[in-house]
């Protein structure tokens, strides 16, 4: 990313015109119902990579920088950031007045405590590899010193996949994925959490908005809690999402199927809101355990699957087939590796299951039906897998089991089925991150990546010249195909809904139940 443009990308969005007043509330009150589509693993936001989790959480914690509506990176608790010219220190002044939702003031020291957590606990603590350590001068300035120079720290550190997110001092220490009582800054704070069944927020009445903006702009700017309470009901099966929807029992879903669109879209009450290239369908071997462990295994699986039955069935035909990692209107897509997508061809997958010595052993895919994505997919392929000789078998659970089975190579699974969303629409570099170490998704042996590909990861971060890091990208994606490190699909179109009454709620990577309010 360019420096000079990096530096206007953090200036604050100011009035346009003198008499520019920040967003106030039309309407207060209510308890908003938002249709989840699948359970919630847990909602310490640092040590889960999942949408469900994500959904929720980054309505209750925040964040130093953040990315505004074109996904560009801007100050969120920050005020103020430094760049020292040998860029090799990021100094950041705080806002002053922020509270957490225990009515404890925020300072430096609780953001030390956070990279603290972080890097030892954190998702995606690789962000971090480059930081030699921060520290805190004084409350109010939170510095960070960095090993090498690295262009891209801020899109990383800005990054809302994974986040840094800030909280007390006194919570460090609580282990991965126990942080059963979160608190953030955010503008609503947690009153209960029951998995399978609900999470319901508050408007925390302590919130300071961004005084810097006048309106939120991607998951920063100036937000405001105009409904009483936010409750985040888990509803998996679709058609319970539609009537919840056209009853009004519930305000708005996060996924509607395709084929109840043209009954919804007569409902003068519904506004239905379509969301393109919501994420890549894909799954990801387990390479810590036979048989696919092995390259030509892998391999003649990558070449027996036919990506339009895949995603007909994942999707109700509303998806698009895409190459890789991006998506095609990214300025940083490519289709690097394009040689190995979409093969189709069984007599291929047979000659390389025979090159690989494969002897029939159960191949366990590891899906959920939270998702029906995921498990249709994981249908198709079953069946496209056992047409060539393939023992493959489902094991069925719920998305967060099958999260948690996942990160354990132990568990008994062979390719686990996912989507990437949020990472891909963040850029190249948080898509990648999950091809990285700690916590590779492909898991390979000892959680001890491919050293070639860790060698273009580290040039996508550490190269200074744009072109050259995303030569890298194209470099790493190829290898990954090449390698079967995962298993792209394609691309899935995601269909939002919400009542008509609800104003505000502007479809994002995550709900944004900030500046959202009843019009009635």
């Amino acid at each position: 990313m360019n420096r000079a443009f990096l530096a206007l990308l953090l200036l604050p969005c100011l009035a346009s015109t003198a008499d520019a007043k920040p967003f106030a509330c039309p309407r207060a009150g209510g308890d908003f119902v938002f249709g989840q589509e699948a359970n919630f693993n847990t909602l310490d936001q640092m040590s889960s990579a999942t949408i469900s989790t994500r959904n929720i959480a980054m309505n209750i914690y925040e964040t130093l920088m953040t990315r505004d509506e074109n996904n560009n990176p801007i100050l969120e608790l920050a005020e103020q950031m430094t760049e020292a010219p040998d860029h090799l220190t990021f100094t950041f002044k705080l806002r002053q007045g922020i509270a957490f939702h225990n009515g404890k003031k925020m300072t430096s020291a609780d953001v030390v405590a956070s990279f603290d957590r972080y890097v030892k606990i954190g998702n995606q603590r690789s962000i971090l590899n480059n930081v030699a350590g921060w520290d805190a001068p004084d409350p109010a300035t939170f510095v960070i010193r960095m090993k090498v120079a690295q262009p891209t720290f801020i899109e990383s550190l800005s990054s809302f996949s994974v986040p840094i997110v800030v909280i007390p001092a006194e919570n460090r220490d609580i282990p991965a994925q126990q942080m059963t009582s979160p608190i953030g800054t955010g503008p609503f704070q947690l009153v209960e959490a029951v998995p399978g069944s609900h999470v319901k927020l508050k408007r925390y009445d302590g919130y300071q908005p961004n005084t810097a903006y006048e309106e939120k702009t991607g998951f920063g700017g100036y937000k405001q809690a105009c409904l009483n309470t936010v409750t985040f009901r888990i509803v998996t099966e679709a058609g319970a999402r539609v009537a919840g929807l056209k009853t009004g029992e519930l305000h708005a879903v996060e996924d509607l199927p395709t084929k109840s669109l043209p009954d919804l879209k007569k409902d003068p009450n519904i506004a239905i809101l379509p969301l393109r290239n919501w994420w890549i369908q894909l799954s990801s071997p387990n390479t810590s355990t036979p048989p696919t462990n092995n390259l030509m295994f892998r391999r003649a699986v990558q070449a027996v699957l036919d990506m339009d039955e895949i995603m007909d069935a994942a999707s109700d035909g509303n998806y698009s087939l895409n190459v890789g990692y991006q998506y095609p209107n990214q300025p940083s897509y490519t289709d690097a590796g394009k040689e190995t997508y979409n093969i189709k061809d069984p007599a291929l997958a047979k000659k390389l299951l025979a090159q690989s010595g494969y002897g029939g052993e159960p191949v366990i895919l590891l899906t959920n039906k939270d998702y029906p994505p995921m498990y249709n997919s994981a249908l198709v392929m079953q069946q496209q897998l056992q047409a060539v000789g393939i023992n493959a078998q489902m094991k069925v659970v719920d998305w967060p089991t099958s999260v948690q089975m996942q990160s354990q190579p132990d568990t008994g699974w062979n390719f686990f089925f996912t989507g990437w969303g949020t990472q891909p629409a963040l850029g190249a570099l948080a898509t990648m991150q999950f091809l990285a170490d700690p916590n590779a998704s492909y898991r390979p042996k000892n959680d001890k990546g491919d050293p070639e590909l860790l060698a273009a990861w580290n040039d996508m971060n550490t190269l200074p010249d744009a072109k050259d890091r995303q030569a890298a990208f194209a470099r790493m994606q190829k290898m990954a195909l090449e390698r079967v490190y995962t298993v792209p699909f394609g691309s899935f179109t995601k269909v939002q809904g919400a009542r008509a009454n609800v104003k505000g709620f502007v479809p994002f990577r995550i709900p944004r139940m900030s500046n959202v309010w009843f019009a009635n």
